[in-house]
């Protein structure tokens, strides 16, 4: 598909969908969907697991937004070693290796859904490219619509 089709289908799913964009990153930003989580990494809670959720949650919105496109694999290999995981007692005992990755992988997915929030009102591409806006070129495989080759 060409770069100008990519950015207007991706820019048209945006606009049409800013508000459930919108509601998802406010539910992911609240307290619990994103202050509570972040403190029970910490505090060693098994409750850090609830945030795969969120994660597969924007996950399934981002691919949504591109549907014709697969997601930057980088992107997809950050979110799968990051969901899919149920705890065990164990996992106490090596605490940030076992439960890092899926904070790593709902904040790149909480990043990504951040710009398509930012930039859901853009009727046409930003020029000069935004760093943010980029990113979400990228994350969408549209990297042809930023002049750089994804890897």
């Amino acid at each position: 598909m060409e770069r100008r089709v990519l950015e207007e289908t991706l820019l048209g799913n945006l606009r049409a969908r800013q508000a459930e964009l919108t509601a998802l990153l406010e539910n992911c930003s609240s307290h619990w969907g994103f202050e509570d989580p972040i403190y029970r990494f910490y505090h060693q809670s098994f409750k850090v697991y609830s945030l795969q959720e969120d994660t597969a949650r924007i996950m399934h919105v981002l691919e949504s937004l591109a549907p014709e496109r697969p997601l930057n694999p980088w992107f997809r290999q950050i979110v799968e070693q990051g969901t899919g995981k149920s705890f065990r007692p164990e996992d106490n005992a090596d605490w940030p290796r076992v439960t890092r990755p899926i904070l790593e992988a709902f904040f790149h997915a909480r990043f990504f859904l951040d710009m398509a929030v930012r930039y859901a009102t853009a009727r046409e591409s930003p020029s000069p490219l935004p760093s943010g806006y980029a990113a979400l070129l990228y994350v969408s495989a549209c990297a042809e619509c930023t002049s750089v080759a994804i890897p």
